[in-house]
C-alpha cells in the first residue's frame, strides 16, 4: 500500500469570477524509499502541488491520504499534527529565521519533539555535523554561503525525523559542486526509508532520484521509474508535540536580543510613562503620610470628643450653628478649647458610650479659663487648661513626656516669658502652683487652689497647650467645694479603622427622639484631607497616563512592523508545524517581555529618583515625601503588562491569520 496518496486533485486560482485551473484531476501515489522528482517548467503547477502534499495549501478539491488515513485539510490542528509529524521543507530560498543562529534554526522543530532539552541539543549538533556545518554552528545565516544556508535548511527538515521531506528546487541556487553535494543528501535521506519530493525543472536532479513524474500543465505527462526504491528500515520515529509556551519565550526572547537597539529606545518611551505614573503615586503617599503624621501630632487618631449637640432655636441660622459647634469640637479635640459652657456628663452617659463595642475607653475632658500659675516669685496666666486623656497625642511635647497622676504640661512660651525660665528644661521635676476663681456650693466666689510637677514642656506654632491630669483638677475642686463640669467626653477606639463606625453611633443615640451628642474625630480630618491629596494624584496621574497611551501605541506599532518584517518567518514556523496559536503566543510573548522590562527599568529608576529627590527635600524637612511602595512597584507591572497584552492583541491576531503560502512567498 502506498505511503502518500493523491487522488483527483483539482486546484483552481480565481481572478474575481474567473477560475484558472493550475491541477486538472493528478492521482498518484508515493511509496517510502523513495527520491521522487516533480519535473516540469515554471507555471506547470509543481508548487502548488507541493503545497498541497506540505499540508499548507487548503483550497481544493481531491482527497490526500497519508499512511492509508484520509487527511482532512480543514482541520487546523489536525494539518498542524500532520507537518510537525511527517513533514519536512527544504526551499530553493533556504528560508532561514535570520536572527537565529545556525544552531537555533535547526532546534526550530526539535523544540515541537518529545526530546528533552539535552537530547535537542545533542540531535541539533549531529544533524549539523552530519552535513558538514560542525564548525558553522554559532554563526547566523547571513555570515553562510548558499550551499552552507542549504545544508542548514535540510539539517533543519530532518531535525524533527519526519517520514516526507519536500525539496522545493533545492539545487536552483546553488553552483554544481554544491548541487552535487546536496543531492547526495537527498539520496541518503531516501536511503533512510523516508520519501523524498524533489520539485524541478532540471533534468539532471531528476536522474539523482528513484522515480520521475513529469508534470505539465496541470496535468501528469510521464512517470518513470529510473532506480529501485530503496530498502525500507525499521527504525522508531520520534513523537511530536504542541510547542510550549516555555520555547516560545525562548524564542521571542532570542529576537529580543537581535533586536536590542529597537527595542531599547521602545523601552525608553514606556518607562518614561510608567516613571511618571509611579513617581505620581509616590509623591500622594508621601503627602498623605506626612499630613497624617502632623494631624497625629495634634490629636490622637483614634480619639473622638464627644460633646452635648447644640439646641438650634427658630431664629439661629443652622449652618452657622453646625459650623460653630464643628469649630468648638475641634478646639476640645486638639486641647485648645476656651469654651465656658460647662454641661457636665454623668456616668450614666459614659457606661452607654463604653458599651459599645470597639470603644477603649471613655474619659471626662475639663477645661479651666484665666487660671493663675506660680513659680517662685514669677506668676503667670493660663487662658485654657484641659485636662490630659487618652485623646491627646505627645506630639506637641518637645521636652519631658505626658503627664501621670499629679503632674502637668506647660507651654514654653510661658515658661520663658511669664514664669522666667529661659533655660525651660530645668523646670522638669519642679513644682508648681494654681488657682483660678469659681463660685462654691454656697454661691459664693471662691479661689481653687492646687499644685503639681512639671512632665512636659509643649510647643505649638498653632496655639499655647497647658494639660493636666484630670484627677488633680477634681481634687482640687472637692478640696474647695467648687463644682467642676465636663465641657466633653473624649472616647478612645480600639483600632483606627473603627472611628468611622464609632462615630456614627455615637451621633446617633437619641433619647426622646432627639440627638444628643456631636462628635468629631482626628480620622474625619484625615479622611478630607487625604481626599483631597488623593484627588490630586488622580489627576497628575491622569496626565501621566496620557504617555502611557502613546507607550501602547509605539508597541502597536512596532508589533505591526515585526509582523510585516517578518512575514516570512511566520509561513517558516507554520510551515514546521507551528499552529496559529502558537504565532499568537511568539508575538504576545514579545509585546509581554517589552513590558516587563520596561516595568522593571521604571521600578528601578523610580527608586532611584526617590531617593535623590528625597535627599534633596530633606533640606526642608526631615520627611520622605517620595514613598515607593511595594503595591504600587506592582501596579506598574500590571498596568505595563496589560498594555503591552492590548498592544500585541491585533499584531498577533493578524499575524496568526497570515495565509502560510503567501507568508513564504513574501520577500
Amino acid at each position: 500500500m502506498a505511503y502518500l496518496e493523491l487522488a483527483d486533485i483539482h486546484k483552481s486560482y480565481y481572478l474575481g469570477s474567473t477560475a484558472f485551473p493550475v491541477l486538472k484531476g493528478l492521482n498518484l501515489k508515493f511509496e517510502l524509499g523513495n527520491f521522487v522528482s516533480i519535473l516540469g517548467e515554471s507555471g506547470g503547477g509543481k508548487s502548488t502541488l507541493m503545497n498541497i502534499i506540505g499540508g499548507l495549501d487548503r483550497n481544493f478539491s481531491g482527497e490526500v491520504r497519508v499512511d492509508g488515513e484520509l487527511l482532512d485539510h480543514h482541520q487546523d490542528r489536525r494539518l498542524d499534527a500532520y507537518r510537525r509529524d511527517t513533514v519536512g521543507y527544504i526551499y530553493q530560498a533556504y528560508n532561514l529565521v535570520s536572527h537565529l543562529s545556525v544552531l537555533d534554526n535547526v532546534k526550530l522543530a526539535l523544540d515541537m519533539t518529545r526530546l528533552n532539552a539535552k537530547a535537542r541539543d545533542e540531535r541539533a549538533r549531529a544533524l549539523l555535523t552530519k552535513v558538514g556545518l560542525g564548525d558553522q554552528m554559532r554563526k547566523y545565516p547571513n555570515q553562510l554561503s548558499g550551499g552552507q544556508k542549504q545544508r542548514v535548511a535540510i539539517a533543519r527538515a530532518l531535525s524533527s525525523d519526519p517520514k516526507i521531506i519536500i525539496a522545493d528546487e533545492p539545487t536552483g541556487a546553488l553552483d554544481s559542486q554544491n548541487t552535487e553535494e546536496i543531492l547526495k543528501l537527498l539520496q541518503q535521506i531516501a536511503q533512510e526509508g523516508r520519501l523524498v519530493i524533489a520539485v524541478t525543472h532540471s533534468e539532471h536532479v531528476a536522474a539523482a532520484g528513484t522515480r520521475i513524474v513529469r508534470l505539465a500543465d496541470g496535468k501528469i505527462t510521464g512517470d518513470e521509474r529510473i532506480k529501485p526504491a530503496y530498502p525500507l528500515q525499521n527504525v522508531k520515529r520520534l513523537a511530536s508535540r504542541d510547542l510550549s509556551y516555555l520555547a516560545t519565550l525562548k524564542n521571542a526572547w532570542k529576537h529580543f536580543k537581535y533586536h536590542l537597539g529597537q527595542n531599547a529606545l521602545i523601552v525608553t518611551g514606556v518607562s518614561i510613562g510608567l516613571i511618571a505614573v509611579l513617581l505620581f503615586t509616590s509623591l500622594g503617599t508621601g503627602v498623605s503620610g506626612y499630613v497624617n503624621q502632623q494631624i497625629n501630632k495634634v490629636a490622637n487618631p483614634t480619639a473622638i470628643i464627644v460633646s452635648r449637640r447644640v439646641s438650634v432655636s427658630a431664629n439661629t441660622n443652622r449652618a452657622q450653628a453646625a459650623a460653630e459647634r464643628q469649630r468648638q469640637q475641634l478646639l476640645n479635640l486638639t486641647g485648645e478649647s476656651k469654651s465656658a459652657n460647662h454641661t457636665d456628663f454623668k456616668a450614666s452617659d459614659l457606661n452607654q458610650i463604653k458599651a459599645f463595642k470597639h470603644v477603649s475607653s471613655v474619659e471626662r475632658v475639663y477645661n479651666l479659663s484665666n487660671v493663675k500659675v506660680t513659680y517662685g516669685r514669677k506668676q503667670g496666666s493660663i487662658s485654657n487648661l484641659t485636662s490630659w486623656t487618652k485623646s491627646n497625642s505627645a506630639g506637641d511635647i518637645k521636652t519631658g513626656r505626658a503627664p501621670k497622676a499629679g503632674e502637668v504640661v506647660l507651654d514654653r512660651n510661658l515658661v520663658i516669658n511669664s514664669l522666667g525660665q529661659k533655660r525651660y528644661r530645668n523646670l522638669l521635676g519642679k513644682t508648681v502652683h494654681f488657682s483660678y476663681s469659681g463660685v462654691n456650693q454656697q454661691g459664693k466666689p471662691t479661689t481653687v487652689k492646687f499644685s503639681a510637677k512639671v512632665a512636659g514642656i509643649s510647643y505649638s506654632t498653632r496655639q499655647s497647650f497647658n494639660a493636666i491630669t484630670a484627677g488633680r483638677l477634681r481634687q482640687a475642686a472637692k478640696a474647695a467645694k467648687v463644682p467642676l463640669a465636663a465641657s466633653a467626653m473624649a472616647v478612645t477606639a480600639d483600632r483606627y479603622d473603627h472611628v468611622k463606625k464609632l462615630v456614627n453611633r455615637i451621633t446617633s443615640i437619641k433619647r426622646r427622639g432627639k440627638k444628643q451628642y456631636s462628635a468629631l474625630s482626628a480620622a474625619s480630618m484625615i479622611e478630607t484631607i487625604n481626599t483631597y491629596v488623593r484627588l490630586i494624584t488622580v489627576i497628575l496621574k491622569a496626565i501621566a497616563s496620557i504617555s502611557l497611551l502613546v507607550s501602547a501605541l509605539m508597541i502597536i506599532v512596532t508589533m505591526y512592523m515585526s509582523v510585516a518584517e517578518r512575514t516570512k518567518e511566520i509561513g517558516i514556523l507554520r510551515a514546521l508545524g507551528e499552529s496559529k496559536r502558537d504565532i499568537r503566543r511568539l508575538f504576545t510573548s514579545e509585546s509581554l517581555l517589552l513590558g516587563l522590562i520596561s516595568a522593571t527599568v521604571s521600578t528601578l529608576l523610580t527608586y532611584g529618583l526617590a531617593e535623590l529627590g528625597n535627599r534633596m527635600l530633606s533640606r526642608i524637612t526631615a520627611y520622605d515625601f517620595l514613598q515607593v511602595t511595594p503595591n504600587a512597584a506592582f501596579s506598574i507591572y500590571v498596568i505595563a503588562l496589560v498594555i503591552a497584552l492590548l498592544a500585541a492583541f491585533l499584531p498577533a491576531r493578524h499575524a496568526a491569520g497570515l495565509n502560510p503560502i503567501d507568508a513564504l512567498s513574501n520577500d
